[in-house]
């Protein structure tokens, strides 16, 4: 792999191609759309952390971080890469980027995420990254959950 993969704060500049970004027809239910995305993130300016996922200078995807004030868990709330740009290895990376924002700015122990049930592709990617299921679950999701090792940490 080489590619340069970077998460970049949300600018007047870079709004509208974040704005465009979208996955599959397959995919849309498993994710909201980063506009949605972008209004949760204002509401919620104190704990929401999202991000545009580059590769060299093109936007390839977003992500949006999050502490969950209610069960006092620091999480990976929305995570998407376009379409164009999948099955190229840059969600691991991204993924992993995300959660070195969260160790660095945070120091935690460990993070969370949901993944919808049909969504095979997105729990085999959390699993390999060493997310495991805790157990909880939704109506349409279950929780994953991911202790952060030593060797995470920089």
């Amino acid at each position: 792999m080489n590619f340069l993969v970077e998460l970049k704060k949300i600018t007047r500049e870079n709004i509208d191609e974040v704005l465009a970004l979208k996955v599959s027809a397959e995919q849309d239910n498993f994710v909201e759309n980063t506009a949605r995305s972008l209004a949760k993130a204002w509401v919620y300016k104190n704990t929401a952390f999202p991000f545009a996922i580059y590769v060299h200078n093109t936007i390839v995807g977003f992500i949006m971080l999050g502490y969950y004030e209610l069960k006092n868990q620091y999480t990976v709330w929305q995570f998407l890469i376009d379409e164009r740009y999948q099955h190229k290895g840059y969600g691991k990376v991204a993924l992993r980027l995300g959660i070195q924002f969260l160790i660095d700015e945070f120091n935690i122990n460990e993070v969370y995420l949901g993944v919808k049930f049909e969504n095979i592709v997105a729990k085999k990617l959390y699993s390999s990254y060493g997310f495991v299921e805790t157990g909880e679950t939704t109506d349409t999701a279950l929780e994953m959950k991911l202790i952060i090792s030593e060797k995470m940490t920089k």
